[in-house]
């Protein structure tokens, strides 16, 4: 993918979220069919199906040979990472989107034969777009973002955001290790939106950001924004995550990142987690 096809591309994912963005907002108040999927927290709504199927139609009329992976079921059902593949959370943060109406994003990442070409999220009710094409830096509506090497930090002046599970028993690490982490940094933070998340990594607001799990879809966009601003995104155990996995994450920016992985994380998974 050249760089005229990515600015076009960009331009025009660019317009269909913002347009994403306002259907959301126009019906925010509307009353919501709710559903669960794996468990009573895992919720999916007919506004996140509506979202994305917006966008599978608008992706199956403009670009009919690209593959869709998202996560309500419009995709396809085979995907090689080898060929253009757009990943779609349509609302990541259903929860906060049910129960808040707030802090919740759109989130989309565009792939290239396995390379991250473009990412968005969108912070749907603060209109705040956060972007990313490869090579050219990473954005917050139009200003560019500085890079994360600019600035040395030391644990103990950093924030951290992860989920308050990671304090209790859990199958991933051990709950002391992340309480003394607690006790070691400066604050911790939970979004409920992974998307968020990453976005707030790219901007420096946090200085890492870690998840038991994540799927495709929750980390597409964002592993694409912070790479632009020379944030470091691997598995808890600091290893690379494959496009199509499943998997625990820590995004952040690359000192704070590299000493949480190996002070604390790479020594505290559980087999388990292995």
């Amino acid at each position: 993918m050249d760089t005229i096809e990515r600015e076009i591309l960009s331009n025009r994912l660019r317009s269909w979220i913002l347009q994403a963005g306002k259907l959301i907002r126009d019906k925010i108040n509307d009353p919501l069919t709710v559903s669960t999927k794996s468990n009573p927290k895992d919720l999916v709504t007919e506004m996140d199906k509506e979202v994305e199927f917006f966008f599978a139609t608008k992706i199956k009329e403009f670009y009919p040979n690209h593959l869709l992976l998202g996560e309500e079921g419009y995709g396809h059902a085979e995907i090689n990472k080898t060929d253009t593949i757009w990943i779609i959370d349509p609302i990541d943060g259903t929860m906060n989107f049910v129960n808040q109406k707030q802090d919740f994003a759109v989130s989309i990442g565009i792939y290239h034969q396995g390379i991250g070409e473009i990412g968005y999220i969108y912070d749907v009710m603060n209109n705040t777009l956060f972007g990313a094409i490869r090579g050219n830096g990473a954005y917050k509506n139009s200003v560019r973002l500085p890079s994360l090497k600019n600035d040395s930090i030391s644990l103990n002046e950093s924030i951290v955001a992860f989920s308050h599970r990671w304090l209790m028993k859990n199958r991933f690490v051990n709950e002391k290790t992340m309480q003394q982490l607690v006790v070691d940094v400066r604050g911790v933070r939970s979004y409920g939106s992974a998307a968020l998340g990453f976005a707030r990594v790219a901007e420096g607001a946090i200085d890492a950001y870690i998840t038991m799990r994540l799927e495709p879809w929750d980390m597409a966009a964002g592993r694409i924004i912070v790479n632009e601003v020379d944030g470091l995104t691997t598995d808890i155990r600091g290893k690379e995550i494959g496009l199509l996995e499943r998997s625990s994450v820590i995004s952040g920016h690359p000192e704070i990142h590299d000493r949480i992985v190996k002070k604390y994380l790479r020594k505290a998974v559980k087999r388990s987690a292995r």
